[in-house]
């Protein structure tokens, strides 16, 4: 089934508060079908660059069988560059449909972060980049989360290695947060 036909049955319900949300884990597949009708900027994610990492979840913000916003996490794209690469996720693609009710952003993050504390026993550290063409950080300030570095875009294509054509071309912000009753 389609889930823009399902969609377009709802565009009348309106919802007052992310409270009313429920977090369900999803698949990838159904993570990244979503993450392609609502992501302002980074539409394209396939569920194979999701699944074939140390860790991956993804999760989905429902109502009944309504799907508001979802969450996709797995370990660093560039795990090797941390010296503690395999107790960090990353959270790759964060998108939200436009219905969703305002502070729906960072309730579902809290929400996520218990979920992967209670899930990963091994996980210590999330992060997560923010484009700054486009985002202002307002959810992971909101959320407790701490800027921790700020890096000038470099294309990932090589002389070696060709790359599809990228999708954001801005400066990054990292964002960590610290679980499992680590402190910072």
């Amino acid at each position: 089934m389609k889930l823009n036909r399902v969609w377009s049955s709802l565009k009348n319900m309106k919802i007052k508060s992310p409270k009313e949300f429920k977090i369900h884990q999803i698949s990838a597949k159904m993570a990244c079908e979503y993450n392609s009708y609502w992501h302002s900027r980074l539409p394209k994610i396939h569920w194979s660059n999701v699944v074939r990492n140390t860790h991956y979840v993804c999760y989905g913000a429902f109502i009944g069988l309504n799907c508001y916003a979802v969450g996709i996490w797995s370990s660093p794209v560039a795990q090797n560059r941390f010296k503690d690469g395999k107790q960090i996720l990353e959270l790759r693609r964060y998108a939200i449909k436009e219905e969703a009710p305002k502070f729906t952003a960072s309730w579902m993050l809290g929400k996520m972060e218990k979920e992967i504390a209670a899930k990963f026993s091994d996980i210590k550290r999330l992060i997560s980049y923010q484009d700054t063409e486009v985002h202002k950080g307002t959810i992971y300030k909101a959320s407790n989360w701490v800027a921790t570095n700020t890096t000038k875009n470099i294309s990932w294509t090589t002389q070696n290695r060709k790359r599809n054509k990228e999708q954001a071309t801005g400066d990054k912000i990292r964002w960590e947060k610290l679980i499992n009753n680590q402190r910072r």
